[in-house]
């Protein structure tokens, strides 16, 4: 097995959020499905997101200098799975749901378990893959109970109190 096919058989054991990625401005309305989103910094707040650089969006992406990540729901399986596909037109993606806008204009899921709006302040190429360091504008927060997850290469939900032993 080479390095390549290891890395990415470990990396499927890192539970990951699943959130739909979107951005819209002069370069027109796009969005994807992202697992590889984390925070950076909260003095400012800052996320991290990744995109393949092979995407169709990408470009898109930079150009209109703001997105907004939705984190989705156990609910939202199916509109992940519609984000993901790269056969579908922007305007058949976003048929589905409802959204909104916030500071930044990127479309806001209605529903998301959370939704970042952010511009974008810096992006790096690593590899096969944009890195955007997003500068978080305006925060909204449900109360959804159960988030998606992609865990061993399956979708999971998440949510709900554990009990800690003393």
């Amino acid at each position: 097995m080479n390095l390549q096919t290891e890395f990415r058989n470990a990396m499927a054991q890192l539970g990951s959020a699943v959130s739909v990625i979107t951005t819209d401005g002069p370069a027109g309305k796009f969005g994807f499905t992202a697992s590889a989103v984390c925070s950076v910094t909260d003095q400012p707040p800052t996320l991290l997101v990744c995109m393949n650089r092979n995407s169709f969006a990408n470009a898109h992406f930079k150009q209109n200098g703001a997105l907004c990540v939705n984190v989705l729901s156990g609910a939202h399986q199916e509109l992940s799975g519609i984000f993901a596909n790269a056969t579908l037109r922007s305007e058949e993606r976003f048929a589905y749901d409802r959204w909104q806008v916030m500071a930044s204009g990127a479309p806001v899921l209605s529903s998301a378990v959370a939704s970042f709006d952010c511009v974008i302040d810096d992006c790096h190429e690593v590899g096969s893959h944009t890195v955007f360091y997003c500068q978080v504008q305006a925060i909204r927060i449900s109360e959804q109970p159960r988030g998606l997850v992609y865990f061993n290469r399956r979708y999971h939900t998440v949510g709900g109190d554990i009990e800690v032993k003393a």
